[in-house]
C-alpha cells in the first residue's frame, strides 16, 4: 500500500518511534500479538489515539484480536527507514554533547554519529566512543557533502551562525539543544529542545495540574 507520508500528522509522525521501540521488545519477549489496550498501557498513549494513528496507515490490526507483533514491526521498520543508516553529525563536545558520543544511539540501528565538532584545542584530534572529533574551523572541509542531520550543543550565541554554516554544506535537519530560537529556511527542519523550558514546564504542571500524569 502506497502511503503519502505527507498526509500523516506530525503528532502521530512523533509518536511513530515510541510504537516501533515498544514493539521491538515485544517481539524480543516472543509476543505474538498485542491489543491497542496494551500498547496503551506501555507507551502511556490512549488506545483511541493509538487506533487513531495506526489507522492512518490502513488496516494494521483486527477488530477481537489485536495487532499482530511481527507485522507491526515490519510495517514500521519500512516506514520509519530502520534499515537506511542515517548519518548525524554533533556540533559542541562540552557535557551534554560528550554523553550524546557515549551513548551514540547504541539502540537504534538507523542513527549513528560519526563526527563531532569543537573550537577545545585539547578535545580536537581524540575520540570519545570512537567518533573523531575535529576543530569547528575544519566543518566544511570534513563534511564536504553534509549530513542530513545535525546535532547542536553549542553557546547560545554562537548557535546562529554554526547553523548558517551546515545548512550551507546540506544539512536537511537540525536537533537544537540550544536557547537560540533560529532562523532557517522552510526546507530545513529543526527541533528546538531546550531542556531549562522543560524542566520549568514540568515544575509548572506538577504545581497546577497535580492529577494529571502527562501533557
Amino acid at each position: 500500500m502506497n502511503i503519502d507520508q505527507s498526509k500523516i500528522p506530525q503528532a502521530t509522525a512523533k509518536r511513530l518511534p515510541l510504537y516501533y521501540r515498544f514493539l521491538k521488545n515485544l517481539h524480543s519477549s516472543g509476543k505474538q500479538r498485542v491489543s491497542s489496550a496494551e500498547l496503551s498501557d506501555a507507551v502511556k498513549v490512549d488506545s483511541a489515539t493509538i487506533r487513531r494513528d495506526f489507522s492512518y496507515f490502513g488496516a494494521l490490526g483486527k477488530k477481537g484480536y489485536g495487532y499482530n507483533v511481527n507485522y507491526l514491526l515490519s510495517f514500521f521498520r519500512k516506514t520509519l527507514d530502520q534499515d537506511e543508516l542515517t548519518k548525524v553529525v554533533l556540533i559542541g563536545v562540552g557535557n551534554l554533547g560528550t554523553a550524546f558520543l557515549h551513548y551514540n544511539f547504541s539502540k537504534n540501528n538507523n542513527t549513528e554519529i560519526f563526527a563531532a565538532f569543537d573550537v577545545a584545542e585539547e578535545k580536537v584530534g581524540t575520540k570519545i566512543g570512537e567518533v573523531p572529533i575535529y576543530h569547528l574551523d575544519e566543518l566544511e572541509e570534513q563534511l564536504p557533502d553534509g549530513a542530513p542531520v545535525a546535532i547542536l550543543t553549542v553557546p547560545a550565541p554562537a548557535a546562529q551562525a554554526i547553523t548558517d554554516r551546515l545548512i550551507e554544506i546540506g544539512v536537511k535537519g537540525i536537533l537544537n539543544f540550544t536557547p537560540a530560537r533560529l532562523n532557517v529556511p522552510d526546507s530545513i527542519r529543526i527541533h528546538h529542545i531546550d531542556l531549562a523550558v522543560e524542566l520549568q514546564s514540568l515544575v509548572y504542571f506538577l504545581k497546577h495540574y497535580p492529577s494529571e500524569t502527562s501533557v
